[in-house]
């Protein structure tokens, strides 16, 4: 969920059979192909796949290593550049308050993110093990304890926040390591206009979620974002939600912009 601000959701019991409650939006705008709204509350959920086995990809040759076991704290700063609130500890960054930032900017980049949401399991819905990867700050990965948690569809683990679900849940129970591989294309603007938006590919714990799928605009919540030239280049973000989620061996690859 973005880090500019929060909402409180509208909770709609479904049929005793279901058990279990839906949080979403019934009053928020439409999304731009007119089939659902901001945060539906009734978008299906995408069906549950269970991820092989967790292993650790270690960054390839020509990789920047944002965090592993010798991570230099000039890395990272908080994204108002205040006083660093966050901590790094044997190549594991632990949320403080605030949002985060990578001291690097990149356009068309290669990320490879592993969290950890907390064990055991807190809250419920968007309450749950909450944070988020944002590309150039600004376009979201959701980061959520999915795990037997239900929420709106566009908001749970690697949604393209408030845009589209994954195809799948892939996500792991509380407590394991889990991972994100993007590939992600920066929009392109011809001054001011927007002459290609942008594009991401995701993998959740090895699975594909997300395959060439195009941004409508910058995240937001409970709403659709315009785009603007400075949205082209950005640091790699990552959200403080009040969840005590954790990362590790973060590394880029910026990419060479076709010709």
């Amino acid at each position: 969920m973005p880090w500019y601000g929060l909402a409180l959701a509208v909770v709609a019991a479904l049929p005793a059979a279901a058990q279990q409650s839906v949080v979403g939006y019934d009053d928020t705008p439409m999304q731009p192909d007119g089939k659902w709204r901001v945060h539906d509350s009734r978008r299906p959920r995408p069906p549950i796949v269970a991820p092989g086995p967790a292993s650790f990809l270690a960054p390839p040759a020509d990789a920047v290593v944002l965090l592993g076991p010798t991570t230099a704290a000039a890395n990272w700063r908080m994204a108002n550049d205040s006083a660093m609130t966050w901590n790094i500890a044997n190549g594991v960054l632990s949320p403080g308050r605030g949002l985060i930032r990578s001291s690097a900017e990149f356009g068309d980049v290669q990320v490879h993110v592993e969290f950890q949401t907390p064990t055991p399991a807190q809250g419920e819905g968007q309450g749950r093990g909450n944070s988020g990867v944002f590309l150039a700050c600004t376009f979201e990965i959701q980061v959520l304890d999915s795990y037997q948690n239900s929420t709106y569809a566009d908001g749970q683990a690697a949604a393209m926040y408030g845009q589209f679900p994954p195809l799948v849940n892939a996500s792991r129970p509380p407590g394991e390591w889990q991972s994100y591989d993007i590939a992600f294309t920066a929009p392109r603007f011809d001054g001011a206009r927007l002459v290609a938006p942008a594009v991401i590919t995701v993998h959740h714990n090895g699975v594909l979620v997300h395959h060439a799928r195009a941004f409508w605009g910058p995240t937001a919540h409970r709403r659709i974002a315009d785009y603007e030239p400075k949205n082209a280049r950005g640091p790699l973000c990552l959200q403080d939600h009040g969840n005590p989620v954790r990362f590790r061996n973060i590394w880029v690859r910026p990419l060479a912009t076709p010709p």
